[in-house]
């Protein structure tokens, strides 16, 4: 992950090693302890890699971009790309964040396909599952559901039954983006409420409501964020109405197809 972009950014590459304490290449590229699979590593190296993305799309003149966003982890590139966060800020935060949501466990996420969100939703309350919440809405008809592990199996067989419904599993340790994720926000709000919002030099648009970033709102934004529903058809949504015609994706073409879904 990311292999051909520690030589072209060393100084960005000593920075997070300084930060992280230790290689954040040979963890992207290596990983000979398998670390990856724990978020508490999965989060700081994804954060690295997009952020070293970005700023090789930038500055081999991709374009001028007036606005940016993320879905989840992705916002604090979006707030790096756009100035409102710096790179070692950012990086120092995500750290932290991905060892308070490595806490949480016992958790499960499943992707679904093929149905609208209220669909899901109903399948939720018929089926009595008061611990499982939609984590994510991806598009018209994809959304992402997370919560208890037991329950999120229960909760895809229901879903499962549904005319046209697909439902994946997600491997992950944590049930991330629900209310189960509330012992997380206190220390996270914590962590945040140091931290200097700058000017962006664009609008980012928040995957947490769907509106424009505001930095004086910052710090409850980003803490509420982990417990919060992915926003993305929102953003999708204020990114057109604001008249932005073309997405650029830094980072393969997952959020680009998604964006061809929202209508």
């Amino acid at each position: 992950m990311g292999a051909d972009l520690f030589a072209r950014f060393p100084d960005i590459t000593t920075l997070a090693d300084d930060i992280l304490g230790y290689s954040i290449e040979q963890l992207c590229t290596r990983d000979p302890d398998r670390r990856l699979r724990d978020t508490r590593y999965g989060q700081p190296a994804v954060f690295v890699v997009n952020a070293m993305m970005g700023m090789r799309q930038i500055a081999d003149g991709a374009g001028d971009y007036q606005f940016f966003a993320g879905h989840s982890l992705g916002e604090y590139n979006a707030l790096v790309a756009a100035g409102v966060l710096d790179f070692p800020t950012a990086l120092r935060i995500v750290e932290q964040r991905g060892a308070l949501m490595a806490g949480i466990t016992g958790g499960g996420m499943s992707a679904v396909q093929g149905v609208p969100a209220a669909f899901v939703r109903r399948a939720l309350q018929e089926a009595g599952l008061t611990q499982v919440h939609i984590a994510n809405y991806n598009a018209d008809t994809q959304t992402t559901i997370a919560g208890d592990r037991t329950e999120v199996a229960v909760a895809a067989k229901a879903i499962g039954a549904l005319p046209g419904a697909r439902v994946v599993p997600i491997n992950v340790s944590g049930p991330f983006h629900t209310p189960l994720m509330a012992p997380v926000e206190p220390a996270l709000r914590a962590v945040l409420a140091n931290c200097t919002f700058g000017t962006a030099t664009g609008s980012v648009v928040s995957s947490v409501n769907g509106e424009i970033f505001d930095p004086e709102s910052g710090a409850d934004l980003l803490a509420g964020q982990v417990c919060a529903p992915v926003q993305w058809v929102r953003a999708v949504t204020t990114l057109r109405a604001s008249g932005v015609t073309h997405f650029d994706e830094v980072n393969g073409g997952t959020l680009s197809a998604l964006v061809s879904r929202i209508h």
